[in-house]
C-alpha cells in the first residue's frame, strides 16, 4: 500500500475541518435548541402555574359569590314569606272591615226610616196620653209607658199609612249589629 499524496492528505486534512466545523455548528445550534426547549418549557411551567393560581382564585371568588347569593336568597325568601304574611292579614282585616261597612251602609239606608220612627215616636211622647179612652190614666205604676208595644198596637191615635203598611215586614225584623 502506498502512502497517500500529500494532495490527498490536505484534502483529507480540509475534508476533516470541515466536517469538524460542521460537528461544532450542529452542536451549538442543538445547544441553543435544547436551551429554547428548556426556556419554553420553564415558560410554560411557569404560564401553567399562574393560570393554576388564576383559576384557583376564580374558584374561589366564584364559591364566595354563590354564597353571598344564597344568603341573599334566603333572606329574600324570608322577606317575601313575611310580606305574604302581611298580605293575608291585610286581606283578614280588609274582609272584616268591608263587613262592616255594609253593616254601616244598611244602617245609613235604614236612618230615613228610623229618623221618621223616632220623630214620630217623640210626637207620640209630646201628645201624652188620651183622656177618656175607657183606661186608666192615673195608674202607670205597673212599668208600662205610653209607648209599651201593648198599648200601642190598640190605640186608636197610632192608624198606619200606605207606607207603613208595605214596610210590615220590617216589624219582623230585629235591627241589631255586632260591630
Amino acid at each position: 500500500m502506498s502512502s497517500p499524496s500529500p494532495v490527498q492528505i490536505r484534502e483529507a486534512n480540509a475534508h476533516l475541518v470541515a466536517v469538524h466545523r460542521r460537528v461544532a455548528e450542529l452542536e451549538q445550534w442543538l445547544e441553543a435548541a435544547e436551551n429554547t426547549v428548556r426556556e419554553q418549557a420553564e415558560s410554560l411551567i411557569r404560564k401553567d402555574e399562574q393560570l393554576r393560581a388564576a383559576t384557583q382564585e376564580i374558584a374561589e371568588a366564584k364559591d364566595k359569590e354563590i354564597h353571598y347569593l344564597h344568603e341573599k336568597l334566603c333572606k329574600s325568601e324570608e322577606t317575601i314569606q313575611r310580606f305574604q304574611n302581611m298580605v293575608k292579614e291585610k286581606d283578614a282585616m280588609i274582609g272584616q272591615l268591608q263587613h262592616r261597612c255594609q253593616l254601616l251602609d244598611n244602617i245609613c239606608k235604614s236612618r230615613p226610616l228610623l229618623d221618621s220612627m223616632l220623630s214620630h215616636m217623640a210626637e207620640a211622647e209630646r201628645l201624652g196620653p188620651v183622656v177618656g179612652m175607657g183606661e186608666p190614666t192615673a195608674n202607670t205604676s205597673d212599668g208600662e209607658s205610653n209607648c209599651s208595644p201593648n198599648r200601642i198596637s190598640n190605640h186608636k191615635d197610632f192608624s198606619l199609612s200606605e207606607d207603613d203598611m208595605d214596610d210590615q215586614e220590617l216589624d219582623e225584623i230585629v235591627f241589631g249589629t255586632t260591630v
